[in-house]
């Protein structure tokens, strides 16, 4: 596999705990994959290490070959809450940090309508329903077009219904925009739906303890998943981790 995101985590440590030891974790260019694995073991610590935002650690993080030591406009966030400033608009939040005029014109406009958000550019983040406020979030993950995107479980505070439009955007997006995505979740079937690969992180802080390749036909039906052979595979790795 030709690696478009490379990471390799020596050792990470949270005061004096292990968090991440001897870690490699590559992404292909358009690949999707899933981070599973037990709460603690070290999925949003590594995810924030991929984005820049954590270099206290012995290691190296490589796009197409080049370093990475901090935030880049090559890597998108989106977090498990939208975290919108309540003073700014829809647009505003989406641009921010980039030029002052940044979030007006077609180009936010083209964004928003991607996201489903058409017409709420100057709406402000306490008129919009979670589900929306989580669309501006990917819309602002997606604002610098970045090559790769990585979400630290961001469907997890919404409800059923919102959760799957919300992972259908997602799945629509990234093979639009040809995006490697890394993705941590506690959703199997949400693994399954997303993933070209699921990938298990110990317990206990080391290499990554198992992958999986999901090989299932695209569009993925969500009643096929709760029968895949797969889902119960990964349901035994999951329990004889300690994850559960």
């Amino acid at each position: 596999m030709t690696a478009l995101l490379d990471i390799a985590v020596d050792a990470k440590d949270h005061g004096s705990r292990p968090v991440l030891r001897s870690l490699r974790l590559r992404l292909a260019a358009g690949e999707t994959v899933s981070l599973v694995g037990a709460s603690g073991c070290g999925k949003s610590t590594l995810l924030s290490i991929a984005a820049g935002l954590d270099t206290a650690y012995r290691g190296s993080v490589r796009l197409d070959g080049q370093p990475l030591r901090g935030p880049s406009p090559d890597v998108g966030m989106v977090f498990q809450e939208p975290r919108l400033f309540p003073w700014l608009t829809v647009a505003q939040n989406i641009a921010f940090g980039a030029a002052p005029d940044a979030g007006s014109g077609a180009r936010i406009a083209a964004l928003l309508d991607e996201v489903g958000l058409a017409g709420h550019a100057d709406a402000l983040p306490k008129q919009l329903s979670g589900g929306q406020a989580q669309r501006a979030a990917i819309a602002r993950g997606l604002f610098t077009s970045p090559r790769v995107l990585l979400l630290d479980e961001p469907f997890s505070a919404v409800d059923a219904f919102t959760r799957m439009r919300l992972q259908d955007l997602l799945v629509r997006v990234v093979r639009q925009r040809g995006l490697a995505v890394l993705v941590v979740t506690h959703d199997i079937d949400e693994a399954l739906l997303l993933s070209e690969r699921v990938v298990l992180m110990d317990a206990a802080a080391g290499p990554v303890r198992a992958e999986f390749a999901v090989e299932l036909p695209r569009p993925r039906e969500r009643s096929a998943l709760a029968a895949s052979g797969l889902r119960a595979a990964i349901l035994d790795s999951l329990h004889a981790a300690h994850a559960f």
